[in-house]
């Protein structure tokens, strides 16, 4: 069992930035991680992830305003967001991956116009 505990979220206007972090229980190094976000009614959709490797991929809609990145010997993984947009307030969770499947319970961003 892995416990994920992301922070960072909160409230900002538009155009301004957050960084996201998220620490896992125990070793992310064998695994793919990844950020996830959800708004009320709506199917949780994936923001960005980070392979084993390093590499990343992004959904179209953060390209160029989010980076992935992982620090593997603090188990944690960051997701920083610039240009904010209010389309982009959602809860944000993060996910240990590949191989497993935990979540954590989320974090609340807001992004007022």
């Amino acid at each position: 069992q892995v416990q994920l505990v992301e922070s960072g979220g909160g409230f900002v206007q538009a155009g301004g930035s957050l960084r996201l972090s998220c620490a896992a229980s125990g070793s992310i190094r064998g695994n793919v991680m990844q950020w996830h976000r959800q708004v009320p009614e709506k199917q949780r959709e994936l923001v960005a992830a980070i392979s084993r490797g390093g590499d990343t991929n992004y959904a179209d809609s953060v390209k160029g305003r989010f980076t992935i990145s992982r620090d593997n010997a603090k188990n944690t993984v960051y997701l920083q967001m610039n240009s904010l947009k209010p389309e982009d307030t959602a809860v944000y969770y993060c996910r240990f991956y590949l191989p497993g499947n935990y979540w954590g319970q989320g974090t609340q961003v807001t992004v007022s116009s």
